[in-house]
């Protein structure tokens, strides 16, 4: 927007901007427009400012002519002003650099006419500065709805902004303004040492339990050349204590049913969550109570059925709420079996057991003997007695609803009659052991008594005996005794098993065959050295006699045999022929014959004396 300023005689005229906005540290550039029939020769121009103080009047900052272009020294825009154009086209433009907060004053140009008088505009600089970004701080203890006056709720603050931003607060985008006893909004502007301007808003307000959720931010408006702008701080939330108005209580575990020997655990919860509200968990049944929001019980029973009710008591309004909840443990009792602990049964008799079991829900029993599946139902039938029968029985009962939940009983049934020995294969043994021990198991009730007895009556006393579950079994050890007996009897009658054992010895043809091994290894190794000899590796006598010609009769070596009854000599060659006595040897010596054993002696003496050839 222009504004005129026409001179005392209305001859030259002045148009300026009523206001240049610039941003803090840019250029400013103001503008004079004016109309004179003297041209750039016959005016000047003039440029002042007016100070901020109004106790000053305005000071010149620069001049200019058709011959002189002067900027004043000593103006606080001495070193930072300039002037675009001559005038010739009826415009000027002040520039100021570097623009200041103090810069914001009243310019002032003044156009002379040596013919139409003197000209006058006037144009206010504005600097703008926006401001950091906002930042705001929630409160952080919690705020209840019981609280008798306005609570704090934040501080929003926003820093160096020129001119004066401003501060509105605002509730899930709604601003709020100040209303008495319900929302307070108090500012408060700082003047920074710069020049610029600081600005805090506090927020207090009554809070409602709807503000629990509720977002509180704060808007900040600032100016720039030309435009208004706005930015926003983050989000907070503050945190509202309210009392319940409603609460639930309610099984955590376990989830289902309930049995004896669990662990029960409870939990109480309210709609509020003020500190100052207490909460209490109490047995309707026996009137026992708990403080707090969860209960807990292990192995319960059903004892701990019933109702169990929970209690919320605000301290700040004193107002109860309750809520209960329905609590059934289901039990299962031992169970009772008919007739008890054990029973004595006739051979063939009839017994009927029953098994029961006291339940809140509904049962299934099934019989089991020796593990195996024996009958389902809870009565058990057995008919024509026998030892088979005897045994214990087991009777479980569970409740099929509920995994887990069972019980049971034991019923131990004997069966009485005379013995009865169970046969063995093995009563009739042959071994080669020293000491064979014997086992015999029999069957019948009473347990009975074992006796080991020999074939001419004797006792072996040292047999062990075991009682077993239908009968007994006694082992006993013997060692050379052929024939044994085993004698089993109770009140009812005997029963005996005969068990034959024959203790055989090593066989003679065992020791034959050793010999015969024996003689076959000889022979191996004979041959063995006979090959060595062969091939020269086992020294022969002097004059080195080849063993391989034929030997001839006078060559063969005798050896005399006398009988025990006669003193005839038999003489045996090498070749194993029978010489008679006439073919004797000649003894050079004795100058006689030399039967077979003095020969052979002579023949040793001879070697003996002869010297020992090397193998070659």
């Amino acid at each position: 927007m222009f504004s005129f300023c026409p001179s005392a005689r209305a001859d030259v005229e002045v148009s300026m901007e009523d206001k240049v906005e610039v941003l803090l540290g840019k250029t400013a550039e103001i503008t004079c427009m004016f109309t004179s029939a003297d041209g750039i020769g016959g005016t000047s121009i003039r440029w002042y400012y007016v100070p901020q103080s109004a106790s000053q009047d305005k000071q010149s900052i620069y001049y200019q002519d058709s011959i002189v272009t002067k900027v004043e020294k000593s103006t606080p825009f001495t070193d930072r002003i300039s002037m675009n154009g001559t005038g010739a086209t009826g415009q000027v433009v002040l520039s100021i650099n570097d623009v200041q907060l103090t810069d914001e004053v009243e310019f002032i140009c003044t156009i002379e006419s040596l013919t139409e008088g003197t000209g006058e505009g006037r144009t206010k600089l504005r600097v703008f500065k926006a401001p950091e970004l906002p930042t705001i701080e929630g409160v952080q203890r919690g705020i209840s709805v019981h609280e008798d006056s306005t609570s704090k709720i934040g501080l929003c603050e926003v820093r160096n902004g020129y001119p004066r931003p401003n501060i509105t607060w605002y509730k899930d985008n709604t601003p709020l303004h100040n209303i008495p006893d319900e929302v307070d909004v108090s500012s408060s502007t700082t003047s920074e040492s710069s020049g610029l301007f600081s600005v805090w808003s506090e927020l207090s307000m009554t809070v409602k339990k709807e503000d629990k959720d509720a977002q509180f931010y704060c808007e900040v408006t600032y100016f720039v050349p030309g435009a208004t702008r706005m930015t926003e701080s983050p989000r907070i939330n503050v945190t509202v204590y309210y009392p319940n108005t409603a609460v639930k209580i309610w099984v955590e575990s376990p989830k289902g049913q309930i049995k004896e020997g669990d662990m029960l655990e409870l939990h109480c919860k309210g709609n509020g969550n003020s500190p100052s509200s207490s909460m209490t968990i109490k047995h309707l049944k026996d009137d026992n109570a708990w403080e707090g929001n969860g209960l807990l019980l292990e192995n319960v029973t059903r004892r701990n059925s019933g109702l169990y009710e929970c209690t919320s008591l605000d301290m700040e309004s004193f107002v109860e709420t309750k809520s209960n909840v329905s609590v059934f443990v289901n039990y299962l009792d031992p169970a009772v079996v008919t007739p008890r602990d054990s029973v004595v049964l006739d051979k063939g008799a009839e017994l009927k057991a029953t098994c029961n079991a006291l339940s809140s829900l509904q049962t299934q029993t099934v019989w089991f003997k020796n593990g195996e599946k024996e009958s389902e139902g809870h009565v058990l039938t057995l008919s024509n007695a026998s030892f088979d029968t005897a045994g214990m029985y087991t009777c479980v009962v569970t409740v099929p609803e509920i995994e887990g939940m069972k019980t049971s009983g034991t019923l131990r049934l004997h069966v009485q009659g005379p013995p009865e020995i169970i046969k063995e294969n093995n009563t009739v043994r042959e071994t080669f052991e020293k000491n064979v021990q014997l086992s015999c198991r029999v069957r019948g009730y009473p347990p009975p008594t074992i006796i080991w007895t020999t074939a001419d009556g004797k006792v072996l006393q040292k047999a062990s005996q075991t009682k077993m579950a239908d009968g007994a079994q006694s082992v006993v050890t013997v060692s050379s005794i052929m024939e044994v007996f085993c004698n089993a009897s109770n009140e009812h009658g005997a029963d005996t098993e005969r068990f034959i054992i024959t203790f055989k010895t090593k066989s003679n043809g065992v020791i034959i065959a050793v010999v015969i091994i024996f003689i076959l290894l000889l022979a191996i190794l004979g041959s063995v050295l006979y090959f060595l000899y062969k091939k020269g590796k086992i020294c022969g006598r002097s004059g080195k006699q080849d063993l391989t010609k034929e030997k001839s009769s006078k060559d063969n070596i005798v050896v005399e045999m006398k009988s025990d009854n006669t003193e005839e000599a038999i003489l045996l060659g090498v070749n194993g022929e029978k010489q008679p006595p006439g073919d004797q040897v000649w003894n050079p010596e004795r100058d006689r014959p030399m039967r077979g054993v003095e020969y052979l002696r002579v023949q040793k003496g001879a070697a003996d004396r002869r010297p020992t050839d090397s193998c070659s």
